[in-house]
């Protein structure tokens, strides 16, 4: 479907840089390139032009590059051109300027990327992969969207479309023509397939599903949070994990009110590590806040570095074992609804200011917990506490040993969302069909079920559907 108006915008990320990219796409691309231009020139498909871009007045804007790209191949599926200008964002603005004087318009978010799923050049679940390849801080998370963008997920939609029509169309034989479904030498073999297919088709989603969570950490990083009582050293771990002074350090109890989060690389595996408030019951009515969302952050983290103190812990373990009534009240609530005692545990006991208890080994388990003795003062164990804490998020995302994502196809949060709405019609269709529920009762599951996948692929899905995917895109993409 061609668009009656053209669109432009930066096509390149904001800030200064080598070169900056102007994108055009639609109808009136190809005339605004030839007026913006410095000289009359016939512009060969895809091939770069020399050249100055003039503004409305026809003075010099910058000495570009130019290139003509006509629909419908392109990424768009319309005309399109594009101006390579330097990288500077006064410049880019200025030509930018020029090409909305000429008869363009301010692209949207996401809108040259919408173009190309209207215009057939892309499903939706492609569409989507453009802005995971954008977003991706990975190398894994690299490979999964690209092979979204290849077609590998719509592959696999398209063999759940075909079992679920099988499906519909059994069922609805056995709506419009009861007696032929019923017959005696073919009603038991339609039955076991029926059942069979529905069991594939909850197999596949299953597997789409687990993907997903185990993609998770690569497209979006782990969520490590610290945790302990106040003065325990968090702020001062998080400093010495960085290599630099993030969070403010002080033995005034409670400086910690709201959370801090940075980025980490652990050797690949990206970790938005969070400092959040201490634990203890305060009248401050800030500080009781922090502590609340302390807990909220608990509930996300892939992971959580429970802070204890060498000293005191090595105290302990000289004469006795370690228990659980050696934690404050505090303690041993996170230890009880994140630690072993409630699976999967994501709980890794840090034993923290450990060249104040020189000579002590740690156990490698405390409490049924990793546990490792650090300080952050003289640098003790940091990177030790990388590489086990990136162990600890990969075993428990169940990657295992290194991901390799080169040929695997995993779902983006909308689309578990959507599988997961598919999977709970289709398991209650496979129990009900046992139950001998009536044929036209149970059409209704697989109807939806069938207008779920639609939404994945964008075949039938509303403009609030598209305007809610495409708003989280980029301008200029």
């Amino acid at each position: 479907m061609a668009s009656p108006d053209t669109i432009a915008a930066i096509a390149t990320a904001p800030g200064s840089g080598g070169i900056g990219i102007i994108r055009v796409s639609g109808p009136r691309a190809l005339p605004i390139l030839q007026k913006i231009f410095n000289r009359p020139i016939e512009f060969a498909p895809r091939r770069l032009e020399y050249g100055w871009a003039l503004d409305a007045a026809g003075s010099p804007l910058d000495e570009v590059l130019a290139v003509f790209m006509p629909g419908p191949r392109t990424f768009s599926g319309e005309d399109t051109a594009e101006i390579h200008c330097h990288g500077g964002a006064a410049v880019l603005e200025a030509v930018l300027g020029a090409v909305y004087a000429l008869g363009a318009r301010p692209a949207g978010a996401g809108e040259f990327t919408r173009r190309a799923f209207l215009n057939g050049r892309l499903d939706l679940s492609q569409a989507e992969a453009v802005a995971e390849m954008i977003a991706a801080p990975t190398l894994p998370g690299v490979h999964l969207a690209r092979n979204k963008l290849a077609g590998r997920l719509s592959e696999k939609l398209d063999r759940l479309r075909r079992d679920l029509d099988w499906l519909r169309a059994r069922l609805y034989l056995a709506i419009d023509f009861p007696d032929e479904a019923e017959e005696e030498d073919s009603a038991p073999r339609l039955e076991r397939e029926f059942q069979e297919r529905a069991g594939r088709l909850v197999a596949s989603l299953d597997e789409l599903l687990l993907a997903y969570e185990r993609a998770g950490i690569w497209r979006k990083g782990a969520l490590a949070a610290l945790a302990g009582q106040v003065n325990v050293g968090k702020s001062s771990l998080l400093n010495a994990l960085l290599g630099r002074r993030r969070a403010l350090v002080s033995d005034r109890p409670g400086t910690t009110r709201d959370f801090i989060e940075e980025s980490l690389n652990l050797g690949g595996l990206p970790l938005r590590l969070t400092d959040t408030a201490g634990l203890r019951l305060s009248d401050d009515q800030l500080e009781t806040e922090g502590m609340e969302l302390a807990r909220d952050i608990f509930n996300q983290a892939s992971v959580i570095l429970m802070l204890l103190e060498a000293p005191k812990a090595a105290g302990i373990l000289r004469s006795r074992a370690f228990t659980a009534a050696d934690l404050s009240a505090e303690e041993r609530e996170i230890l009880d609804l994140y630690g072993p005692a409630a699976p999967p545990n994501k709980i890794f006991i840090v034993l923290h200011k450990a060249d104040l208890a020189p000579g002590f080994q740690p156990p490698e388990v405390l409490l049924g917990c990793p546990c490792l003795a650090v300080s952050a003062r003289a640098g003790l164990g940091l990177d030790q506490l990388a590489a086990a804490l990136r162990q600890f998020i990969m075993r428990r995302s169940g990657s295992g040993a290194e991901p390799d994502f080169s040929d695997q196809v995993a779902p983006g949060q909308r689309q578990a969302l959507i599988l997961r709405e598919m999977r709970t019609e289709l398991t209650a269709l496979q129990s009900e069909y046992a139950d001998n529920i009536p044929a036209d009762l149970l059409s209704v599951r697989l109807d939806t079920a069938a207008a779920h996948l639609a939404d994945l692929t964008g075949h039938s899905c509303t403009e609030d559907i598209l305007d809610q995917v495409f708003s989280k895109f980029c301008i200029g993409k």
